[in-house]
């Protein structure tokens, strides 16, 4: 069933009460007119599903690349500049096995960003690099336009500190 303006309970339900509702069902008000309606004739279904371009080169897969199970092949295109490894690349991992529009996905997605943050420091200090924290993660500027509130980040992040210290001393 094509949409149209004047067909807004198309599945049985009225939208239209909902501003910018089937503004893009007009034929005639589409933006992608000059693209969809080409000269050469060259609109049809299959450039629809966009099979009418050449895809890429494929770059070399020369490190583990996690990819969506919602693609059938990896991206022409991808970074390599970090690799997953360690806790974060496991969890990254698990994330990878369920869909992109799921919380299992972007939740241990974020999980792992942090887990690589603190695997970072401790490779920092295995190479004998004492890391600037301060300055990495942006107190000085922090300090300078709202010292009420780093002042208040530093004493819960002590004071959590403090208690797992305490917790983990009790159970021995």
């Amino acid at each position: 069933m094509e949409n149209t303006t004047n067909d807004l309970t198309a599945i049985g339900r009225d939208y239209s009460h909902i501003k910018g509702w089937g503004i893009d069902a007009d034929p005639k008000n589409d933006p992608t007119y000059p693209i969809r309606n080409r000269p050469d004739g060259f609109v049809g279904q299959d450039e629809q599903r966009g099979y009418t371009w050449e895809r890429p080169t494929q770059q070399p897969v020369d490190v583990e690349v996690l990819r969506s199970i919602e693609r059938p092949t990896v991206s022409a295109v991808f970074g390599t500049s970090t690799p997953p490894s360690g806790l974060s690349g496991a969890i990254r991992r698990y994330a990878f096995k369920y869909s992109e529009s799921e919380y299992g996905h972007w939740l241990p997605l974020l999980l792992a960003d942090r887990v690589n943050m603190v695997e970072g420091i401790i490779d920092d200090f295995k190479r004998g690099h004492v890391p600037n924290i301060f300055a990495e993660r942006g107190w000085k500027a922090e300090w300078k336009h709202d010292p009420q509130g780093l002042t208040k980040k530093v004493l819960i992040g002590a004071a959590v500190t403090a208690a797992v210290f305490v917790l983990l001393r009790r159970k021995k």
